[in-house]
């Protein structure tokens, strides 16, 4: 699916910079960022709900532990 990326100046001058030190387009170089972001935060949430689910379960041995 093809979408429209608005960047600001300063954005698609820095992507601009960065595309040519990494000799790549600035569309790989934008599509990168977003799979590592996407990434990055989908780990942090999946870390969220597992403690969420498992601190509950194991507070008094821990609390034990802490002691």
């Amino acid at each position: 699916m093809a979408m429209t990326l608005r960047l600001t100046d300063e954005e698609t001058e820095a992507l601009r910079k960065r595309s040519e030190l990494e000799a790549r387009s600035m569309q790989e170089v934008a599509r990168e960022a977003i799979r590592e972001y996407i990434e990055a935060h989908s780990r942090g949430e999946l870390v969220d709900r597992v403690l969420d689910v498992e601190l509950p379960r194991y507070a008094e041995a821990l609390e034990r532990l802490g002691q």
